[in-house]
């Protein structure tokens, strides 16, 4: 179906006038006009209203797409600070640690404290790494060759070895 042609809409107008008359046709004419402009102004009507609600809704839709972006983009700068920062104290602290060197034990056998944070007398473990706790030691005592009649000997556990018996 297509529109209709000249040939046709003559023959809607014969037919028309047969049924109707002359008299009514104008009526029925200013009628049909009438309902045809109601019609467009209707149809304009709602028309304009869907546009400016798109338009509404394009506007808000901008505006979160926006907010959201600049939040992604706070999110990232945080980030990228955050890990310049933590860049930065490892670098710092690996600096420190280079430049802290462990102090060596004495030929004593006694360690300096300040230098393990650690105090009083301790002997060093040779096997021992740093950080990790000192074997327990053992003492004993003995009441032979002391004018105080007492002798100490520690002994490491963990390596076996015992030093020299020393009088305390």
């Amino acid at each position: 179906m297509g529109q209709l042609g000249m040939g046709e809409i003559m023959v809607i107008f014969l037919i028309a006038l047969l049924v109707f008359g002359p008299r009514k046709l104008p009526e029925l004419g200013r009628s049909l006009g009438k309902g045809i402009r109601e019609f467009r102004k209707a149809t304009n009507e709602l028309k304009s209203s869907w546009d400016e609600q798109v338009r509404d809704i394009d506007r808000e839709v901008s505006s979160a797409t926006r907010d959201v972006r600049n939040v992604g983009r706070d999110v990232e700068n945080s980030i990228r600070g955050d890990k310049a920062k933590t860049a930065e104290k490892s670098d710092s602290s690996a600096q420190a640690g280079a430049n802290a060197q462990p102090a060596a034990p004495a030929a004593s056998g006694k360690v300096d404290p300040s230098a393990t944070g650690t105090s009083g007398d301790q002997s060093a473990d040779a096997g021992s790494e740093p950080g990790s706790k000192p074997a327990p030691a053992s003492i004993s005592s003995s009441s032979e060759g002391d004018s105080a009649g007492t002798t100490a000997a520690v002994e490491d556990s963990g390596t076996g070895n015992a030093p020299s018996g020393k009088s305390s």
